[in-house]
């Protein structure tokens, strides 16, 4: 049986594996995705700098009001769309897709599309 406490420790280890490959710069900062049981973050992060650009969330107050349940489809579509509105009106239209170890499927393929869909370009 896999318990919860490994599970995080195996994703933790692919998203340090990924991590040596894939670094935001300046130019295409890195569109990083973290999730939990009942929401879903993503921030636009230039590593070069060390700064957060862009973040967007399910606690937002824009979304807070529309999703009923920040684990589900549907809301991770909202944040998607909301993190691309936001880079693209801070001036940022290519990014990096960091997956944070988690599979591309679900929650996170639906966020991604949607960010795509919305103007960013990965």
């Amino acid at each position: 049986m896999i318990t919860k406490a490994s599970k995080n420790s195996s994703r933790q280890k692919r998203h340090l594996r990924m991590r040596k490959k894939i670094e935001g710069t300046t130019a295409r900062p890195r569109l990083n995705i973290f999730r939990s049981a009942n929401n879903i973050y993503a921030q636009v992060i230039d590593d070069v700098k060390g700064v957060t650009l862009v973040s967007a969330s399910t606690l937002d107050k824009e979304l807070k009001d529309q999703i009923n349940h920040g684990g589900n489809k549907e809301s991770a579509k909202a944040v998607g769309t909301l993190v691309a509105k936001r880079a693209v009106e801070a001036g940022i239209t290519q990014v990096v897709f960091d997956r944070g170890g988690y599979l591309y499927h679900g929650r996170i393929k639906e966020l991604a599309d949607a960010a795509r869909e919305a103007g960013l370009e990965f």
